[in-house]
């Protein structure tokens, strides 16, 4: 291992994020009671230029009444490019009590932009006097944030997740597609012919360099990598294939931009349990290894070793966070 230790982020459940407009109560109110690991409460996309400021005191009124149980909750700003942000940071955390949880700041860029904010927020907390310390949670959705991510995501000790935000990249980088998240019939790989003369096109995951950033870049400082929203709220199977592939290259949840892909997003996060059982076992049997001062063994014909057990604690800890939030 590096000298230099990688501090984790504030330990949480994440793996369903629940996105809801700012400027409808009533869907506010569903959400509380919707049992998503994050809800965030919007400002920016899904609300109208026209309805921020009403959407602002929404949700400051949704935030001193709506008992959210045991979800954390998360309020979207508008982007620093605005002129509502610093209204949306001021009131929200004038206005509060300490239910907050965490801040979600859109497209972000560099990491002066975390600064800026860090900066802001800390005057507020220091002089309502508020005790509980708000998070962070950033968007990479973005050119420019892609660029910069590295730095992005050491930017402040508040950060705990970093979120690929695809319909806002694609637009960024220019990539020919209209939809928000799921593959491209374009992005494919053609086969050389085949006996018969055919040839086959093999599609590919377009995001797949994206996410992978992503995922590297919060890794590397602690944080929790996010995937973001799938568009196609009717397309289940895809919605899961998505968060599938997000979850294999080490994504913790993802976003459901709609309350029925929220047991999706449970359920694909979730470590498997049969996958939890082995690890247990690696953990027990390189304990009684180690013991006898061995550093390597074999566990159901597969060599078991020292990165095995780093992987089999990872899995462990993430089984005893999601028990913990169920007790």
């Amino acid at each position: 291992m590096s000298f230099t230790l990688v501090r984790p982020a504030v330990p949480r459940v994440n793996r369903s994020e629940l996105a809801v407009p700012g400027s409808n109560p009533k869907m506010m109110e569903k959400a509380a009671t919707s049992g998503a690991d994050v809800i965030f409460l919007d400002l920016e996309d899904a609300v109208a230029p026209d309805d921020k400021v009403q959407a602002r005191k929404n949700i400051i009124v949704a935030l001193n009444t709506l008992d959210f149980g045991a979800s954390a909750v998360s309020v979207r700003i508008n982007g620093l490019d605005t002129h509502y942000m610093y209204r949306d940071v001021i009131d929200i955390l004038e206005q509060t009590g300490e239910r907050l949880d965490l801040i979600m700041i859109p497209k972000v860029g560099k990491p002066d932009d975390v600064y800026a904010l860090d900066m802001l927020v800390t005057q507020c907390e220091t002089a309502k006097g508020r005790t509980k310390r708000i998070g962070f949670e950033l968007i990479i959705e973005t050119a420019l944030g892609m660029q910069n991510v590295e730095t992005i995501a050491a930017a402040s000790p508040r950060l705990e997740s970093l979120h690929f935000g695809v319909a806002d990249y694609a637009a960024s980088t220019g990539a020919r597609t209209t939809v928000i998240g799921g593959p491209s019939k374009d992005y494919v790989v053609l086969t050389d012919q085949l006996a018969d003369g055919a040839r086959q096109n093999h599609w590919g995951d377009m995001w797949h360099y994206a996410i992978a950033r992503v995922v590297v870049a919060a890794r590397a400082n602690g944080l929790r990598p996010i995937d973001g929203p799938f568009g196609n709220i009717q397309d289940a199977d895809g919605y899961r294939a998505g968060a599938r592939r997000a979850a294999a290259l080490g994504c913790e949840g993802k976003w459901a931009i709609h309350p029925s892909q929220l047991a999706l997003a449970n359920e694909t996060f979730n470590p498997p349990k049969e996958e939890v059982d082995r690890a247990t076992r690696i953990l027990e049997a390189m304990k009684e290894a180690q013991a006898s001062g061995r550093g390597a063994i074999t566990l159901d014909g597969r060599m078991i070793d020292a990165a095995s057990v780093r992987q089999a604690e990872v899995m462990v800890a993430k089984a005893k966070l999601l028990a913990s939030k169920k007790a």
